[in-house]
């Protein structure tokens, strides 16, 4: 069954763009393996309310998508072996 959710990635500030581009697109990739992505905005580099690994800035993304439970495993997954993102955060919107 097939849910909206909402993500936002903080990627750290010391990413290259191209690097960046590149696992966005590996996450886009995870999504549409079993639903859509249906936004995607790049809220750029932004204050962070507290230090994370030394960063006191990060680069945001948020991607609004549909999909099975199992996609948002897999992203769970893949961004915490992701060095480039210092937090993720997935939620569920109701409806």
């Amino acid at each position: 069954m097939k849910r909206d959710y909402e993500a936002v990635f903080i990627f750290s500030p010391v990413v290259e763009e191209e690097n960046r581009n590149t696992i966005v697109e590996r996450l886009k990739t995870i999504i549409e393996s079993a639903g859509s992505v249906t936004n995607l905005d790049e809220w750029g580099s932004r204050k962070l309310a507290y230090e994370i690994e030394d960063f006191r800035e990060g680069y945001y993304v948020l991607i609004n998508f549909e999909a099975e439970s199992s996609v948002v495993n897999e992203l769970e997954r893949v961004s915490k072996i992701t060095d480039s993102i210092i937090r993720n955060m997935i939620i569920r919107v109701d409806e």
